[in-house]
């Protein structure tokens, strides 16, 4: 009887990536009120990055919702569903060796806590980073509307005007309304800290 050899695995390790890129993956997860700044902070991050060359991705909850979530609707266990979705994304990102910016309201604490942990199964490090910006600028802002759709009853539910929004008690950078690029810099330094760049 023949001996079967076994083949060596094909599949590209951490450690390559990291060797290949300079750097190794993250998740930031950017959270807080609708119109916080969400978005914007998660665009200036990730040019930020890539002109120091790393290799970085952002996320945009908007996006998400259109494409891969539009069958969720806004729901407990939809809401739900749909960072659980998004924390598998961003975890296969981060272990490829990409920095992911996820900006998304998530609004519950256990299910932003679930992505942490979900990360945490892979030794991947997870920054939580919440906009602590006023509900009263938030409807200041308003870019989309919602807060005057919520106001007017042509939507209900909206995170922070009716629909319940738990702020991280504990995050790792929390950001108060202030010049984008002091935002970025702390971002940056929780980064720093936790050996990614």
């Amino acid at each position: 009887m023949r001996a079967v050899r076994e083949l060596p695995s094909l599949a590209v390790s951490r450690q390559e990536r990291v060797a290949a890129l300079g750097h190794g993956g993250a998740t930031i997860w950017v959270t807080g009120l609708p119109a916080a700044g969400k978005t914007t902070l998660g665009t200036a991050l990730e040019r930020h990055l890539l002109k120091q060359g790393r290799t970085a991705y952002a996320l945009d909850g908007d996006e998400i919702r259109r494409e891969l979530c539009r069958d969720l609707g806004f729901d407990r266990e939809s809401r739900a569903e749909n960072v659980r979705r998004v924390a598998h994304i961003a975890r296969m990102l981060a272990d490829s060796g990409v920095i992911a910016i996820v900006a998304l309201v998530s609004p519950f604490a256990a299910d932003r806590d679930r992505a942490r942990e979900l990360h945490a199964e892979m030794d991947l490090p997870f920054i939580e980073v919440y906009l602590d910006t006023p509900i009263g600028l938030c409807q200041e802002r308003d870019p989309k509307g919602l807060y005057a759709q919520a106001r007017s009853g042509q939507i209900t539910g909206l995170t922070g005007a009716g629909g319940a929004y738990e702020p991280p008690e504990h995050p790792d950078v929390r950001i108060e309304p202030g010049p984008i690029e002091l935002s970025v810099q702390h971002v940056h330094d929780a980064l720093s800290a936790a050996r990614v760049i």
